[in-house]
């Protein structure tokens, strides 16, 4: 039986984890973030509703994982960057933190 090893990852604002899992062939990525056990480690999240993806590409949890790939999982944003920056540039600073003086 072969395996395949891959990366899963789930950050809070507080807190990054990534566990590393090792999967038989054909292994989706439902199957690696439940291996994972991050629902468990993050009780509060919905782990069901959060959108996943690999190395930044959204993707269907019965999409099938390659060797190394990264399951990434996403929690919603609080504000739009767009946002932030917009309140930044009217409060008169940047993104860096800088001023625009």
């Amino acid at each position: 039986m072969e395996e395949i090893r891959v990366e899963v990852v789930f950050a809070t604002a507080q807190e990054q984890r990534l566990v590393t899992v090792t999967l038989p062939t054909p292994a989706t990525v439902m199957e690696a973030i439940s291996m994972s056990a991050l629902a468990e480690r993050f009780p509060a999240e919905n782990f069901d509703e959060l959108q996943a993806g690999i190395w930044g590409h959204p993707v269907d949890r019965s999409h099938i994982l390659s060797d190394g790939d990264r399951v990434e999982i996403y929690r919603p944003l609080e504000l739009d960057p767009r946002e932030a920056r917009r309140r930044l540039a009217q409060a008169g600073r940047t993104m860096g933190g800088g001023s625009t003086e």
